[in-house]
């Protein structure tokens, strides 16, 4: 790689890693409000799932049979995560399967952009701006999560990873070759996950403490945001 694409992917990097971390450490600081948060990073689960990754698998898949494809990578996804939700609640694989979830998307995210720098610096930094639209919601989403299952005491440093993954995804991308469609089914798998944690985690956890109502408007401000965000990004 030359100087110039070199020092935008370090650029971007950074930035991915600023806006998550940033997004995790205003959630925590308004751990209070702890349950009406869950309501609100159900919101932006969701709507990274329905309205971001959801519609860039189907845009990846092509050929017969593709949105079937597609859909049923998202219910397996799904599916996963229902059959973690019945284990005991002591249990690490349930207390840690969401996280990981989000983890992988994020290290998706950099992986996204680490192709795209392949293709074209413009296409790189196109690609970079839907990914930094909705880092802020990351990191809020990896701290929510993380206090839903009573564990704040280790967000901090499930937030730097969280951080952290996106750097290592661009890195990754540089040198990794993946097809379109391949990467589109891994899309499909993770919005399946997300679909899983706003519905089955988060919601529920709000709902408890806030009652249906609270709960309902802050997840709807929470996917009229995402959605807005994406729109924007893709814009």
């Amino acid at each position: 790689m030359s100087g110039s694409p070199t020092l935008s992917l370090l650029l971007v990097g950074l930035a991915t890693a600023f806006a998550t971390y940033a997004g995790g450490v205003i959630t925590l600081r308004l751990v209070r409000r702890s349950t009406l948060i869950f309501g609100l990073t159900s919101g932006f689960v969701l709507g990274l799932a329905l309205f971001d990754l959801l519609p860039e698998a189907l845009h990846g898949q092509t050929g017969p049979g593709a949105t079937a494809t597609v859909l049923a990578m998202a219910l397996i996804g799904l599916a996963t995560g229902l059959l973690l939700h019945h284990l005991p609640e002591t249990a690490a694989p349930k207390a840690s399967a969401g996280r990981i979830a989000l983890l992988a998307h994020s290290l998706l995210d950099g992986v996204g952009i680490g192709l795209a720098f392949q293709i074209s610096p413009t296409t790189g930094w196109i690609v970079a701006a839907a990914v930094l639209a909705h880092d802020l919601a990351d990191g809020a989403n990896m701290a929510g999560l993380s206090m839903a299952h009573g564990h704040a005491h280790n967000a901090p440093r499930w937030l730097l990873a969280n951080s952290l993954a996106p750097v290592l995804g661009i890195v990754l991308g540089q040198f990794l070759p993946m097809g379109e469609a391949h990467f589109a089914l891994l899309l499909a798998l993770f919005s399946g996950s997300f679909l899983y944690i706003g519905l089955f985690e988060l919601l529920p956890r709000s709902a408890a403490g806030e009652g249906l109502l609270r709960t309902a408007v802050a997840s709807g401000a929470g996917l009229v945001f995402m959605g807005s965000v994406i729109t924007l990004a893709h814009s």
